[in-house]
């Protein structure tokens, strides 16, 4: 079973964002899935009628999860399907691989396929859009720079020009409409499992900045 990470989050500046960068090239490396250093994601994220999962997170509820399904750099030829799970101040993140087929159903609500699927992570969506009224809420775009550092497991992440896709669920569509997320800041994203090493510690470190809540999605979700 996947464990439990310890995540940092920090709102950061296009300043803070270019030192953390020099840093981070010095003392870790870069994630070899980038091109040219960064990569684009796009999410489409679940929540039902009530937002059970943007309620959760902004009244800080200890233990919680959220669904969305995601690719990279406008490839669909590799999408998962993703659960992050919250609990004591640690995350998590299972996935399941998704045709595109499969993301363009889940997209425009049509479920039938689901249950004969073998995976239990769509397995149990399936279950939670029954039971909870899950749908397709809304996308969030972003660009992401990535390191990586193997003593601890660290993984730290660098994500700006976030954007929304408002009401729009479009998911496979790489015309589909966004706009930047209000004033959303770009996030550091720190990642490890039992330990931080000092030299990680060193790089991130931001005079005045306080470990935060930030939640692309949430940010997103202002919007509608």
């Amino acid at each position: 079973m996947t464990q439990y990470r310890h995540e940092w989050k920090h709102e950061i500046t296009l300043s803070d964002r270019l030192v953390l960068r020099q840093r981070l090239r010095a003392a870790a490396r870069p994630d070899g899935h980038a091109r040219d250093g960064r990569y684009f994601i796009r999410s489409l994220y679940f929540d039902n009628l009530a937002d059970k999962a943007l309620r959760e997170k902004l009244d800080g509820v200890d233990r919680r999860e959220k669904f969305r399904i995601r690719y990279y750099d406008y490839d669909t030829s590799l999408i998962r399907l993703e659960k992050k799970s919250k609990r004591n101040g640690l995350g998590r993140k299972v996935s399941a691989p998704l045709t595109a087929e499969e993301a363009g159903a889940l997209a425009e609500g049509r479920w039938d396929w689901m249950p004969a699927s073998g995976r239990d992570l769509v397995l149990e969506l399936y279950s939670k859009m029954k039971s909870q009224g899950l749908r397709p809420r809304t996308i969030v775009d972003y660009t992401r720079e990535a390191f990586v550092y193997a003593p601890g497991n660290v993984r730290v992440t660098l994500d700006y020009d976030i954007r929304t896709g408002l009401r729009c669920t479009d998911f496979l569509n790489p015309d589909c409409v966004t706009v930047p997320a209000g004033d959303a800041p770009a996030i550091l994203e720190v990642k490890w499992d039992a330990y931080l090493p000092a030299v990680i510690q060193d790089a991130v470190q931001l005079p005045g900045r306080r470990t935060g809540a930030f939640s692309k999605y949430a940010a997103c979700r202002v919007y509608g």
